[in-house]
């Protein structure tokens, strides 16, 4: 007989993902399907779908997985709906049917303020209402960890949302992760260039506790079956030390069997900019939002992905959980040699 205190993770859950069709919300549904779950995913359509002159039959409208070209969602039920429109995540979502939970990886994309509050904070407060409408009791939610310093439209956004699942009554798990590997590479081609690591300051500003995709994703799903996980907030990083950006090109020097080269960009030079920005748009609408993204380029240069210690106000590395067994050195290994595909950062990168 099973003991009782493993008994929890044979028990296989129906799952509403909302999104997969990210870079983790991808590993969160191959995580489910490895382990047995059912994997529900509204996806955005990637095209308008052609007009009909009468009502199509619902065998008719079954999304093809082709459709959005990612086999990683292979093995799930792919369903197109929009999950910032409560009346798409009711009618092409849930559907009427029966879920154990809801797994949301949803985020705006560049952090800028109205969108942060449209899709951080009040779609997942649709999300939660049609879920307790359906009879959803558990949600696990993907936030981030810098929302303990909440100084930027998108982290008070998360932070509010946060308090509302909290609040709730459902069983809810809120995972908080440090960098992703895909945030710490967008360096990789130019130090292959034979060009220096651009780091501010000494390098040494910040540190952070990399967690690979699937390690996050596997944490995630785990949520769904471990009760030691349910109703906390929980901060997670990857295996190993803490790292600074100086060592992060440090590794990949040693990967690429060159002598290290760094280069210091002035933390300054990021004040002028964001208080340029700021004042211009103040004149001219269209950059404001560049100056977010300007904020928020400084705040990840300055501020550390760990646990903030509440009394002390410092960044504490060994109170920062870890999880998995991926490294950065392994991935950027896995990059340079062609097993991994660089990220495209767009948005997000910072150099």
């Amino acid at each position: 007989m099973l003991p009782a205190r493993l008994a929890h993770v044979m028990i296989a859950r129906r799952v509403l993902v909302l999104g997969a069709s990210g870079t983790i919300g991808r590993a969160v549904v191959r995580s489910l399907l490895d382990r047995g779950h059912d994997a529900v995913c509204l996806v955005r359509p990637r095209a308008a779908p052609p007009r009909e002159s009468r009502p199509v039959p619902d065998a008719a409208r079954a999304p093809v997985l082709s459709d959005i070209a990612d086999a990683a969602l292979a093995g799930a039920e792919i369903r197109y709906g929009l999950a910032t429109d409560p009346a798409s995540l009711r009618e092409q979502g849930l559907r009427g049917e029966r879920f154990d939970a809801l797994i949301s990886c949803l985020a705006s994309r560049t952090g800028a303020p109205a969108d942060a509050w449209r899709i951080d904070f009040q779609a997942h407060v649709d999300a939660l209402s049609a879920a307790r409408e359906a009879g959803i009791g558990q949600m696990v939610l993907l936030s981030a960890i810098c929302v303990q310093k909440p100084l930027l439209a998108f982290q008070q956004a998360k932070l509010a949302f946060e308090r509302k699942l909290a609040d709730s009554g459902l069983c809810y798990s809120i995972v908080r992760p440090t960098a992703f590997f895909k945030s710490l590479s967008g360096q990789i081609e130019r130090v292959r260039a034979g060009k220096p690591f651009l780091m501010f300051g000494n390098g040494e500003l910040t540190r952070c506790k990399p967690v690979s995709d699937s390690d996050l994703a596997d944490y995630l799903v785990r949520c769904l079956t471990d009760p030691t996980l349910h109703n906390q907030v929980l901060p997670i990083g990857g295996p190993g030390p803490a790292l600074t950006p100086r060592e992060q090109g440090e590794i990949l020097f040693r990967l690429l069997g060159l002598e290290p080269r760094f280069r210091s960009v002035p933390v300054a030079m990021l004040d002028a900019i964001c208080t340029g920005l700021g004042a211009a748009g103040w004149l001219i609408p269209a950059l404001r939002q560049k100056a977010e993204l300007a904020k928020i380029g400084r705040y990840y240069a300055t501020e550390s992905m760990l646990v903030l210690d509440p009394v002390s106000g410092c960044y504490d590395a060994e109170a920062t959980p870890s999880t998995g067994s991926d490294t950065l050195a392994a991935y950027y290994e896995a990059v340079l040699d062609g097993r991994a595909a660089a990220p495209n950062l767009r948005e997000h990168a910072v150099f």
